[in-house]
């Protein structure tokens, strides 16, 4: 009778080992899958003052970095890859004080998709503020340029910025 029990209890172990290990198996999958998920980031262009105007459309890099949770934004290309299929919001300031042009073009695949631009008829400082929201697959790239004969405007003080952050996954 010992025996049998013995035997009874030895499978009902190994039916919980089992599932002890499908479920660790799980939860790392779970846990892989959650950190894909956190992808923001936060960036400001230059301390170095005025950018442009250029004679061609420059991809703008912005190399002031305070966060970049997932890795998802190259500050050395200017590129936001998205790591995972979802949808995102991203969001841009720009500051000129020169008169002329001043405006970014927001692109997705080397494509364009949007374009924000002001006409100052003189000097001064003045901002424009824009946002999207866009489904991406994984691997879709997303960076703004400075189209030619345009300006901008950037100091210490970070007056141009792009963010952008993952709402959730599709």
């Amino acid at each position: 009778m010992l025996e049998r029990e013995n035997a009874v209890q030895a499978a009902a172990l190994k039916s919980l080992e089992t599932r002890l290990t499908a479920t660790e198996s799980k939860t790392s999958d779970l846990e892989t899958e959650n950190a894909e998920r956190k992808v923001a980031f936060y960036t400001a262009l230059t301390d170095s003052g005025t950018v442009g105007p250029f004679n061609t459309d420059i991809t703008l890099k912005y190399s002031k970095v305070f966060t970049n949770i997932g890795d998802a934004y190259n500050p050395s290309t200017g590129f936001f890859t998205a790591p995972v299929r979802g949808v995102y919001y991203f969001q841009f300031t720009m500051c000129g004080n020169q008169a002329g042009y001043m405006g970014v073009q927001v692109h997705k695949n080397n494509q364009r998709i949007m374009w924000n631009n002001e006409t100052k008829e003189e000097g001064g400082v003045e901002y424009l503020t824009n946002s999207v929201v866009l489904e991406l697959m994984a691997g879709d790239e997303i960076h703004l340029v400075l189209p030619s004969g345009y300006s901008l405007v950037d100091t210490v003080n970070n007056h141009n910025t792009f963010s952008g952050s993952l709402l959730f996954t599709l």
